[in-house]
């Protein structure tokens, strides 16, 4: 019994900003501020001039803005381009009133982090692969 009151009250004291650099990604940051100012991500791509696939691209921590880009989105969310990149300064204070996580939830969410970013390099693997296999396909029908 004192064991689980021990956990519960390590629980309760561990506390994590939802948007630091130990809850979220650059990613998580830019699609939170997006939302929050009411924004389609067609809408910021164009208010960017950006296409939605650099934008997706973002969100989805697979790469991340040049400077002049970055400037920009974080004056069309209405956050510090600091907050942007670590979750530091001015920017949103927390989803949904959820400033609060369990202590392996940080945890948690970096190891999914991990395998969202394995699972689009598997897929990006599987398309090379079924490229090269088509051109070796049309070299032997071509024989």
């Amino acid at each position: 019994m004192t064991d689980e009151i021990d956990d519960t009250a390590q629980d309760d004291t561990a506390q994590a900003d939802w948007f630091g650099p130990d809850a979220a990604t650059f990613g998580d940051r830019v699609a939170a501020a997006r939302d929050a100012a009411g924004m389609t991500q067609e809408v910021l791509a164009r208010r960017l001039g950006v296409r939605l696939k650099t934008l997706q691209s973002w969100e989805n921590d697979l790469s991340e803005p040049r400077a002049n880009r970055l400037s920009m989105l974080a004056g069309l969310l209405n956050v510090s381009m600091m907050w942007m990149i670590n979750g530091e300064g001015e920017g949103l204070d927390g989803a949904d009133g959820a400033g609060v996580l369990p202590a392996d939830a940080a945890e948690l969410l970096s190891e999914m982090r991990g395998l969202r970013v394995e699972l689009s390099q598997s897929a990006k693997h599987v398309a090379r692969l079924e490229k090269r296999l088509r051109a070796m396909l049309m070299e032997t029908t071509d024989v």
